[in-house]
């Protein structure tokens, strides 16, 4: 189902005119407006999904080989050192449209794209915590 009120479904379903990479029957790959380095692209699916936690399975199994297709394409055009994939889900987590949709950020050495975080450090008693728990619910 697609969102009245929402601009990446508007986007990913042509109603917006935008710099289309690729599209397919679930998809529509677009360059960021607001990039954080030349070819800068999101995947966008046609169906509104508000983040991961939502996202139909089917759709999500094909999210990373449309990824990995991309990715692959956009390296031989930019002749970039690498790429972030970049999924954000909720607020805190730097989400800011609520349409589920993967950042394709290409990197090059130096490049100064700021995608950092300080590095924390795994305890032994957070460890054995999450895979009790994780174990609980498998």
């Amino acid at each position: 189902m697609k969102d009245d009120g929402c601009i990446f479904c508007k986007l990913a379903n042509g109603e917006i005119p935008t710099a289309t990479l690729y599209e397919d029957d679930d998809f529509r790959v677009i360059l960021d407006t607001n990039p954080a380095s030349k070819g800068h692209a999101l995947i966008l699916p046609k169906e509104h999904y508000a983040n991961l936690y939502e996202l139909d399975d089917g759709i999500a199994a094909k999210v990373l080989p449309l990824a990995k297709k991309m990715v692959t394409k956009l390296t031989d055009i930019l002749h970039c050192d690498g790429f972030n994939l970049m999924q954000n889900n909720g607020e805190a987590a730097g989400q800011t449209v609520f349409h589920f949709h993967m950042h394709l950020i290409p990197r090059m050495k130096g490049d100064e794209v700021g995608l950092k975080w300080k590095m924390g450090e795994l305890t032994d008693a957070d460890r054995d915590e999450l895979v009790e728990k994780m174990n609980e619910q498998t």
